[in-house]
């Protein structure tokens, strides 16, 4: 039997991250300028953004090293361990081999730290002294205060009212580490204050709390933004999940067939899957990728692939991806990382090339999944994560049907400790589907 744990030492830490850039056949369709509907100028981007993120967000270097101040920080957790669901199997009596890359030990919980590290520390290197953030169900926003506290920067987060409701524990953690946050919308800002005055009553989106984020940062001269999934650089920075994936599972000589991530922005589904794209383009293996997403919020699955806003106040450059409309705001459902109108631009085109595929659920059939796998395997996933689990359950499913012994991982992106409010609400019956 494998063992259940698979860990790699702390010095086989990747040194450098993977650009999926590189290999795409033809270049990725760029960001543009409203105004003009041309290709923006990469200086465009440095009101908001440090200059070392700005050239790894345009470029096509295929490998690009990781500071060594960067993995002194990371070998706080990292490398993350992956581990074999054998009771899950057991449950699922399936021939398959379940593995999962477990991301919930950061010292936040997510794999969101893997980018608000890099994101804080290239900050710092160019002096910035504050930078603002929005954060959905608080993740990101936990990660981005626990990088700033780390190099002595300011961090002010705009939370989604929703989760901030949701979830206090996240604001707590996010004070904790010295950072402030506000619900968003909210009166601090202009675009916030026009939100509150036309829907007083609404539970928000990440694409409001983006545009008062970068308000914010745009009307002070020290101060930077951040974002934590969509753009290449933080897809980049999450390939570390992927790579050291794959060396764990070299270990009992096992190759992924099926990969499996739950998908918002995109960013969690990248850092596990893009290294089996690598090898997918280069003819080595044909692993297949499922993204999957909430019915409630379904950008990939019901979305147009087109140029729109990363923002509601439409003040970000154009990206193509799939979108619902940046005007769009979901329905409160508990997984409030996944409530974003639009996908990665990477992620949209690689379904668009058809080498990733996309499914959607609904949220009370996704907290069966849950509530099933910590029966099974004792830990508690975050909403988020358990699209993933709910995906490879079926998928484990399809092989007890068709007796194929498929190898299958999927990325636990985060744990649920915070989340238990919801699965309250599961367990009273109060939970419907959006």
């Amino acid at each position: 039997m494998d063992p259940t744990k698979i860990i790699l030492d702390e010095n086989e830490l990747p040194k450098k991250w993977y650009n999926i850039l590189a290999d795409f056949p033809t270049p990725l369709a760029p960001p543009l300028n409203p105004a003009t509907q041309e290709p923006i100028d990469p200086n465009d981007l440095a009101l908001i953004f440090p200059q070392a993120l700005i050239k790894q967000e345009m470029s096509s270097e295929r490998y690009i090293n990781i500071p060594e101040e960067i993995r002194d920080v990371y070998r706080l957790w990292r490398p993350s361990p992956l581990y074999r669901a054998h009771r899950l199997e057991k449950l699922l009596d399936t021939p398959a081999k379940i593995y999962y890359k477990y991301e919930g030990v950061s010292p936040p919980g997510s794999h969101k730290t893997n980018t608000s590290i890099a994101q804080a520390y290239y900050n710092m290197k160019e002096g910035v002294e504050r930078i603002t953030t929005e954060t959905g169900a608080g993740q990101w926003g936990s990660a981005l205060s626990l990088a700033c506290n780390y190099f002595d920067i300011e961090c002010k987060v705009y939370m989604v009212r929703s989760s901030f409701e949701q979830k206090p524990y996240r604001k707590s953690l996010i004070n904790l580490w010295g950072a402030t946050v506000t619900p968003s919308p909210s009166p601090e800002t202009q675009f916030g204050r026009k939100i509150l005055e036309e829907m007083p009553d609404t539970s928000g989106s990440l694409g409001i709390a983006i545009s008062e984020a970068i308000e914010d940062a745009a009307l002070n001269d020290n101060t930077k933004y951040s974002l934590g999934s969509v753009l290449n650089h933080v897809m980049l920075h999450q390939t570390i999940i992927g790579l050291e994936a794959q060396e764990q599972l070299a270990q009992v000589e096992q190759y992924a067939d099926i990969v499996i991530g739950c998908c918002g922005g995109g960013s969690n589904l990248a850092g596990i899957s893009l290294p089996y794209i690598r090898d997918k383009l280069e003819g080595k293996h044909d692993t297949s990728v499922i993204a999957v997403e909430p019915s409630a919020c379904p950008s990939l699955t019901k979305g147009k692939y087109e140029y729109d806003f990363g923002d509601m106040a439409e003040m970000t450059p154009l990206l193509k991806m799939y979108t619902l409309g940046h005007d769009f705001i979901p329905p409160a459902i508990h997984a409030g990382g996944l409530r974003y109108h639009g996908s990665a631009p990477i992620i949209s085109r690689l379904l668009s090339d058809n080498l990733i595929s996309a499914v959607a659920y609904h949220q009370v059939e996704v907290f069966e999944a849950a509530v099933a796998f910590t029966r099974s395997e004792g830990i508690v996933p975050a909403p988020e994560s358990s699209h993933a689990i709910k995906c490879t359950m079926d998928e484990a499913l399809k092989c007890k049907q068709s007796g194929e012994e498929k190898t299958i991982l999927f990325n636990l992106s985060g744990h649920g400790h915070f989340d238990m409010s919801a699965y309250d609400r599961y367990f009273n019956n109060e939970m419907g589907d959006e």
